[in-house]
């Protein structure tokens, strides 16, 4: 499922994973994803398009932060 990713995509899918981030109602921000995936931010947001682009996560935006969720 998740072999199609980058190394630092199969992190931050394990990190929103460990979060409970898989639904709408339990959205992360980037900074609680780079927190627990124990990457830089650069990278950590490079991820998190990834998976969005890739069918993985959905990222939703909000006023302050956009929240990202996994779908898959």
């Amino acid at each position: 499922m998740v072999e199609d990713l980058t190394p630092a995509g199969k992190k931050v899918y394990d990190a929103l994973k460990k979060l409970g981030s898989t639904s709408l109602e339990s959205l992360k921000t980037a900074d609680d994803v780079m927190r627990a995936a124990g990457l830089p931010k650069g990278m950590t947001n490079n991820a998190l398009m990834e998976l969005v682009a890739k069918g993985y996560a959905k990222r939703v935006a909000r006023q302050k932060a956009a929240g990202y969720y996994l779908t898959k």
